[in-house]
């Protein structure tokens, strides 16, 4: 199965699915394509390292944010990419890219959604002095991080947890479970009813 990479920053989470499933030949997943928003991505660079095809997509660069999200879809269908995943990729797509692309296109979140979505999940979850967060993996809608969930790993929050302790930790858990929920797509186990993602 081919899948499109779209990140926006350092591409940790990038590097982990080029070790795990990239470069693991049993995986029958290729990264075809590591699509930024942003030149000096560094994700870039580790895709340009494990040898993958990248693209940079600016929306500065397009009159509208119909006619960017059309650049990344003619890419999409240029490599023949049957699943979108965005790993820490900063931008929200418009419904008709969402729509053309319903439950083929998943995100990974620092957080237990619904709780805590947006653009600052690790500060606003010490900030409001939760004992425990952790990971979900979810189908992106026209929302922000309110698709079906498929997947979630709990982080406990200790008392000396500063924001950058606590990502490190949750992190080590995305790691984990990001790869994981791409391998059960790849297989055909998740089933989607309404809100409900079945893993088969």
């Amino acid at each position: 199965m081919k899948i499109a990479v779209l990140v926006s920053g350092s591409g940790t989470n990038l590097q982990t699915l080029i070790e795990q499933l990239h470069q693991d030949e049993t995986s029958g997943i290729d990264i075809a394509v590591v699509i930024s928003d942003r030149r000096k991505a560094y994700a870039l660079t580790r895709a340009k390292r494990a040898g993958i095809s990248t693209h940079v997509v600016r929306t500065q660069d397009f009159e509208n944010r119909q006619d960017f999200d059309a650049e990344i879809s003619k890419l999409v269908e240029h490599y023949g990419v049957e699943l979108i995943v965005l790993a820490g990729f900063m931008k929200l797509f418009q419904p008709p890219f969402v729509h053309k692309y319903q439950n083929r296109i998943i995100n990974v979140h620092p957080t237990l959604l619904p709780a805590f979505p947006g653009a600052h999940p690790v500060a606003d979850t010490l900030a409001y002095g939760v004992k425990i967060t952790g990971v979900t993996v979810h189908f992106v809608d026209e929302d922000v991080d309110s698709g079906p969930i498929i997947a979630q790993s709990a982080v406990p929050i200790l008392d000396t947890d500063d924001e950058e302790s606590l990502h490190n930790r949750i992190q080590v858990e995305e790691h984990k479970l990001y790869p994981e929920v791409i391998k059960w797509y790849a297989q055909g186990k998740l089933k989607i009813k309404g809100r409900k993602v079945i893993v088969r």
